[in-house]
């Protein structure tokens, strides 16, 4: 079969073989915060109620997806995020990639240009290459997004006759950095953007873990004139991973468009249902909950770096989310660390993955701390900070 296969396939992946006993990759969460007992009582009562509508694609309703999940999302983001939002604008997706692949599918050909952050989610970067994009790289802050390097990049490709399809941001706890946006800062960017005609496209999948609760306002609710911002959130790193059930905030004339690019049949009405009928009367409780473990842990990891790689390891403790941003001497190549950390039991995730520019990010690693115990996080530092170590000497 094999020799029948497309030859500009990807490597195969191995056969998973368990997580070593200290895993900092992914974004995976605390287990003992998934509130699966609360699910149970949810799935019971809205299996009751809306059971019988299983025998119908999208439960028998709008392809956009189950009306009482999109009545929730639209009230907590008027009521979390300042972002009034009606649910004819909400579009349910199998998780926040489902969410990047259809807005890249609506608005990208091969060879269009598209501006991201110089550090940025993986699978945004995995996504634009597969679709042939021209991904330009804009410098952060401890801010975000630097506005002054975001205007000389569009100016440059103007003056080239070229346009970016949209400015791709984190605003709300940066992946992989950590950082808030301030909100300042976000009517600069909108005014940039505005300037140069270029759209933004606004992921706000951790905005609502910022461990002091203070979730500024998104970008989306700062357009005054409308249709600039697309958005997308998800449930997964407030409620469960596995339960892969995103979102897409969008205006009726994208909308519309990718409606017709959404042809699964529909994201799974199980998952939709259990979280419309949890979520409507435990959710900002539950995030509190969350919030206040996460934080507990990221200062339990940012003790293990002091304590096993001062003067060695170098960042800024992030604002919220799951995730540490540490920088090693330059000259380090983190993806070198990766077989010896695991034989140590360790697996991280190195940086050059994760920036537009592999070099920029070759001397750093992310570093979950979401789903270990205080006293695991600890151990396994201590274990990633000899290997460090022996690298170094």
């Amino acid at each position: 079969m094999t020799a029948l296969l497309r030859r500009d396939l990807p490597d195969g992946e191995a056969r998973w073989s368990g997580d070593p006993p200290f895993n900092f990759v992914g974004g995976h969460n605390d287990p003992a915060s998934v509130p699966f007992g609360g699910f149970a009582e949810a799935a019971a009562v809205a299996l009751a109620r809306h059971g019988p509508a299983l025998a119908r694609y999208n439960l028998g309703g709008s392809p956009q997806g189950h009306l009482p999940l999109r009545e929730f999302i639209a009230a907590a983001l008027d009521r979390r995020a300042q972002m009034p939002t009606d649910p004819s604008e909400v579009l349910v997706t199998s998780g926040s990639l489902q969410a990047l692949d259809l807005v890249n599918a609506a608005m990208l050909a091969p060879g269009d240009p598209v501006v991201v952050e110089e550090a940025t989610y993986a699978g945004t970067l995995s996504r634009l290459a597969e679709r042939g994009a021209e991904v330009h790289g804009v410098g952060l802050d401890r801010d975000g997004i630097r506005i002054d390097h975001l205007d000389e990049i569009l100016g440059n490709l103007a003056a080239r006759g070229r346009r970016p399809k949209f400015v791709y941001t984190i605003p709300t706890v940066q992946n992989p950095t950590g950082t808030v946006m301030p909100v300042e800062r976000r009517h600069q960017l909108l005014e940039v953007a505005r300037r140069h005609r270029v759209a933004i496209f606004e992921d706000d999948c951790y905005a609502d873990l910022v461990f002091d609760g203070s979730r500024p306002p998104t970008i989306r609710s700062l357009d005054t004139t409308g249709g600039q911002v697309v958005y997308c959130g998800s449930f997964s790193k407030t409620l469960a991973p596995a339960l892969r059930v995103g979102y897409i905030v969008a205006d009726w004339p994208l909308m519309g468009r990718l409606l017709a690019l959404k042809t699964d049949a529909g994201s799974g009405a199980l998952e939709q249902i259990v979280i419309a009928e949890y979520a409507t009367a435990h959710f900002d409780a539950h995030v509190a909950q969350l919030t206040g473990v996460l934080d507990s842990k990221c200062r339990a990891m940012a003790a293990a770096l002091r304590d096993n790689l001062a003067g060695v390891a170098e960042f800024d403790p992030p604002k919220g989310g799951i995730f540490l941003w540490a920088s090693l001497p330059p000259g380090v190549d983190t993806a070198e660390l990766v077989a010896p950390a695991a034989a140590a039991g360790v697996e991280f995730n190195p940086g050059a993955g994760w920036c537009v520019d592999p070099a920029y990010g070759a001397s750093r690693m992310r570093l979950c701390f979401g789903h270990l115990p205080t006293e695991a996080i600890a151990e396994g530092i201590a274990a990633l900070a000899g290997v460090v170590h022996a690298s170094l000497d």
